[in-house]
């Protein structure tokens, strides 16, 4: 089963989906208190289980309506993800992948262990 660990950042708070075998399998951006990262952690589970999938990486791609995951390639010719909220804002973003399989596995973990995903908060030392 997977979690989602809430971090304290040096201007915020973020967090980050892990899989059961203790792999980040998306990460958040930065945000402003942890009342904020915790909305955004809600959206993320709300929103994975009823995103299309947008290819990005095929010619002519079939445009979706937020609430997407939109696959692309970087600038590194990696295949990455991000989940878009029903505003547009991205609420997470995954890992580099070498091939688009792997990406595609990752955008479906990320369904998988958000669905039921508890909440862990790290702290400082």
């Amino acid at each position: 089963m997977g979690k989602f660990v809430l971090t304290e950042a040096k201007t915020g708070f973020k967090f980050n989906l892990v899989a059961g075998n203790g792999e980040v399998i998306a990460t958040s951006q930065v945000y402003k208190s942890k009342a904020t990262a915790a909305n955004g952690i809600a959206s993320v589970v709300a929103n994975s289980q009823v995103a299309a999938v947008e290819d990005q990486t095929k010619a002519g791609f079939k445009t979706e309506t937020n609430p997407k995951f939109e696959v692309y390639k970087d600038k590194k010719g990696e295949f990455r993800f991000r989940l878009k909220a029903k505003n547009g804002q991205i609420i997470a973003s995954g890992e580099g992948y070498s091939k688009l399989d792997s990406c595609l596995k990752g955008v479906e973990s990320v369904r998988k262990n958000a669905k039921d995903a508890k909440i862990e908060e790290k702290t400082e030392k």
